[in-house]
C-alpha cells in the first residue's frame, strides 16, 4: 500500500512538461526577437542620427570654403582702407608743416619790412621835433608883423586928416582903385592858408595891402626850418651807427647742436673749429723749449704744476750742467733739487727726472723710445706725455689731452666725458689720425689766449658765432680785448727760443728767468744775459715759485 501510494504520488504526465517546456522557450524567442528589433531600431536611430550630423558637418565645411574668399576679400579691402587713411593723414601733416613752414617764412620777411619802416617812422620822429622847433622863430616873427601893422593903422586916419580935399579925393579914388587888387589877393592867399582868409575878411583895403606879403613872407620862413632837419638827421644818426657798431659782437647767438646731433653733424661741426683755429694760430707749436727727445720728455715731465714759460727758464741751466740720461742718471740728487725748485715740486720732479734718465741709461741705450708702450712705462711719463713726445719728436700722430683741452671740448660740446682716457677716443674718432697733433696745439693755443677757464674772452673770439658757450665770458670787444694773453695781447710768449713762425707773426720771445725775478733762482741757474734784447720784462710774465697760476696740466 505504501508503495503505491508514493508511486502514484511520483508519476508525472511527460506530454505536460513538454508542452510547459515548449511554451517558455517560445516566450523566450518572442522576447529576444524584439529585444533584437529594439536594438536594431536604436542602432538604426543611431545611423541616422550619425548621417544627419556627418550631412551638417559637411554643409558647414563647404559653406565655410565658400565663405572663405569672401573674407579674405573683406580684411584685404579693410587693409587698404586702413592705408589709404594712413596715406592721407601723413599727407595732410605733411602740408600743415610746409604751410606753418611758409608762415613762419612769410612772419619773419614782415617782421624786416617792419624794422626798416619802424627805423624810418623813428628817423622822421626825429626830423619832425627839429621842424617844430624851427618853425617856433616863423610864429615869432609873425606875431611881430602883427604888432607893427596895428600902430600903422592907427596912424593911417591922422594922416588922412592933416591932407586936403583934393588929396582926400585922389586918396579915395587910389583907395577905391586899389582895393579891387586887394581883394583879389586875399583870395588867393585864402586858397593857400587860412590866416590869410582871415585877413582878406576885413573891410580896410589898406591893412590888406599891408599884411599879404606879412602872410607870405611866414611860409618863406618855415620853407628854410623844414629843410634845416633834413640836413641835421643824419647828423643825429650818426652817434646812432656807431652804437650799433659797438653792440654788434653782443647780439651774437650761441651756436647750440640740436638736442639729437648725429655724429655727421658732429664731425662736420668739430673739423670746421678746427679749420678755423688753424686760420687763427697758423704758427701752433709745443710752448716747450727743446733740442732733442731727452729734453722734450724731461721738460714735459717738469711742466706739471707750473707754467711753461718757468720750465723754459729752467731747463737752459738743467740740461747746461747734464746734457744727457747719463750725466742727469749719475748726478747729485740735491744739486738737481736746487735747480728745480722755481718749477715747484722740485723733490718728487727730481726723482722723476733722475729716474727716467736711469731707466733710458739702463734699458733703452740712453736714447727715447718712439713707441707708446715703452715712453709710459717711464717714471713719471703718463699717455699726455707720450703723445707729447710722439707728436713733437718723433712725428707720430697723437692727441694730448691736457686742461685746457678738456676745458674746451666740453665747452664746445664734443664730449660730455670727463676722463682723459675716454676724451681721447671720442675725440680721435672725430678727426683723422694725421690732424691729431696740430688739432691738440690749436685747441691748447685758443685755451690759453682768449678761451680762459675763468674769464674767457667771448668778445675777441674769432670763433664766437660757432661756440655753444659763447656769452660765458667777457662780450664786450673793448674788456675782451684787455684779457687777452701772449701775443693776441702783445705780451711776450713762453718760450726763449721760439719758432720763426711765431716771430714772423708778431710773437715776442720769453725773457730768461734772471730778467723777471732776480735772485729766484741758484746760483748759475739763470740763461746768459740778463735780458732778452728788446723784449719786455712785465712782472706777470712769470709767477713766484710754487705760486698757482699755471692750471694743472
Amino acid at each position: 500500500m505504501v508503495v503505491r501510494r508514493d508511486s502514484a504520488v511520483g508519476e508525472q504526465d511527460p506530454d505536460g512538461a513538454n508542452k510547459t517546456t515548449n511554451a517558455a522557450g517560445s516566450g523566450r524567442a518572442r522576447r529576444s526577437a524584439g529585444a533584437a528589433g529594439k536594438a536594431a531600431g536604436a542602432a538604426a536611430s543611431e545611423m541616422a542620427a550619425t548621417a544627419k550630423k556627418a550631412a551638417a558637418v559637411k554643409r558647414a565645411a563647404s559653406a565655410r570654403k565658400a565663405a572663405a574668399p569672401g573674407r579674405k576679400v573683406a580684411a584685404a579691402s579693410r587693409k587698404v582702407a586702413v592705408s589709404k587713411k594712413v596715406a592721407a593723414s601723413k599727407t595732410a601733416a605733411a602740408a600743415t608743416k610746409k604751410a606753418a613752414a611758409a608762415t613762419k617764412k612769410a612772419a619773419a620777411a614782415t617782421k624786416k619790412v617792419a624794422a626798416p619802416s619802424g627805423e624810418a617812422a623813428a628817423i622822421g620822429k626825429k626830423a619832425a621835433a627839429p621842424s617844430g622847433r624851427a618853425a617856433a622863430p616863423s610864429r615869432k616873427v609873425a606875431a611881430a608883423s602883427k604888432k607893427v601893422v596895428a600902430p600903422k593903422k592907427a596912424a593911417a586916419p591922422k594922416r588922412a586928416a592933416k591932407k586936403s580935399a583934393p588929396a582926400e579925393a585922389v586918396a579915395g579914388k587910389a583907395a577905391s582903385a586899389s582895393s579891387a587888387p586887394a581883394k583879389s589877393t586875399a583870395k588867393k592867399t585864402s586858397a593857400s592858408s587860412a590866416p590869410a582868409k582871415a585877413t582878406a575878411r576885413k573891410p580896410r583895403p589898406t591893412p590888406a595891402k599891408k599884411s599879404a606879403p606879412v602872410k607870405k613872407a611866414a611860409p618863406a620862413a618855415v620853407t628854410p626850418a623844414k629843410a634845416t632837419p633834413a640836413k641835421a638827421a643824419p647828423v643825429k644818426a650818426a652817434p646812432a651807427k656807431a652804437t650799433s657798431a659797438k653792440t654788434t659782437p653782443t647780439k651774437v647767438a650761441p651756436a647750440k647742436p640740436p638736442r639729437n646731433e648725429s655724429h655727421t653733424a658732429l664731425v662736420r661741426r668739430a673739423r670746421r673749429i678746427n679749420r678755423e683755429l688753424g686760420e687763427v694760430y697758423p704758427y701752433a707749436h709745443p710752448e716747450l723749449d727743446f733740442e732733442n727727445p731727452f729734453q722734450l720728455v724731461v721738460a714735459t715731465v717738469l711742466s706739471a704744476q707750473t707754467t711753461d714759460l718757468r720750465v723754459n727758464q729752467t731747463t737752459p741751466a738743467l740740461f747746461g750742467k747734464y746734457p744727457t740720461p747719463e750725466d742727469l742718471a749719475a748726478a747729485n740728487p740735491e744739486e738737481v733739487e736746487e735747480i728745480l725748485r722755481p718749477t715747484g715740486f722740485f723733490r718728487a720732479k727730481t726723482k722723476s727726472v733722475m729716474g727716467l734718465s736711469k731707466a733710458l741709461r739702463d734699458d733703452f741705450g740712453g736714447e727715447v723710445p718712439g713707441r707708446l708702450e715703452d715712453l709710459v712705462k717711464l717714471p713719471g711719463v703718463g699717455r699726455k706725455t707720450a703723445f707729447v713726445v710722439l707728436g713733437n719728436a718723433f712725428g707720430r700722430p697723437g692727441i694730448t689731452v691736457d686742461t685746457h683741452f678738456q676745458r674746451l671740448v666740453r665747452r664746445w660740446q664734443w664730449t660730455d666725458a670727463t676722463e682723459p682716457d675716454k676724451i681721447e677716443a671720442i675725440i680721435g674718432g672725430l678727426f683723422p689720425k694725421s690732424e691729431w697733433t696740430m688739432l691738440s696745439h690749436h685747441v691748447i693755443f685758443h685755451g690759453r689766449r682768449i678761451c680762459h677757464a675763468r674769464k674767457p674772452a667771448c668778445g675777441a673770439c674769432p670763433i664766437a658765432p660757432l661756440c655753444p658757450a659763447y656769452g660765458e665770458g667777457e662780450t664786450d670787444p673793448e674788456k675782451a680785448q684787455k684779457l687777452l694773453k701772449y701775443e693776441k695781447g702783445g705780451f711776450p710768449g713762453q718760450r726763449l727760443n721760439p719758432p720763426q713762425s711765431y716771430l714772423d707773426a708778431g710773437g715776442i720771445p720769453a725773457p730768461p728767468l734772471g730778467a723777471t725775478i732776480p735772485g729766484a733762482s741758484a746760483p748759475g741757474a739763470s740763461a746768459p744775459g740778463a735780458s732778452a734784447p728788446g723784449a719786455p720784462a712785465p712782472a706777470s710774465a712769470a709767477p713766484a715759485p710754487g705760486s698757482p697760476a699755471r692750471e694743472a696740466g
